[in-house]
């Protein structure tokens, strides 16, 4: 299974990015998916997840800002964020939880991509 992140980079307070990840090598509907980010010095965290039926959740700090989805027929998910803060600023990694036997489920981590949110 391989997980890649695309779409990081530099942007100002209250401005837009779009990250994507595409993951590889397994049946893609199947799998739950995440997005989770890791400032400096701090623990790597949750910041929205998605089921294979579509149902999301948020970390609080998020909420009303970012939005989570996926595309089962490209094999994507993606990470819309808005209203960017300079406290937003991390790697961010994309997770794919890929179904095993007996429904036992396999974390498989990309290798994440830098979001900077300038003052």
């Amino acid at each position: 299974v391989q997980v890649v992140e695309s779409g990081g980079g530099l942007v100002q307070a209250d401005g837009s990015l779009r990250l994507s990840c595409t993951v590889s090598g397994s049946p893609f509907r199947d799998n739950h998916l995440g997005w989770y980010r890791q400032a400096p010095g701090q623990q790597r965290e949750l910041v929205a997840h998605i089921s294979n039926d579509g149902s999301t959740n948020y970390a609080d700090s998020v909420k009303g800002r970012f939005t989570i989805s996926r595309d089962n027929a490209k094999r994507m998910v993606y990470l819309q964020m808005n209203r960017l803060r300079p406290e937003d600023t991390a790697v961010y990694y994309c997770k794919a939880e890929v179904l095993q036997p007996f429904d036992r489920r396999r974390d498989h981590w990309g290798q994440g991509t830098q979001v900077t949110v300038s003052p």
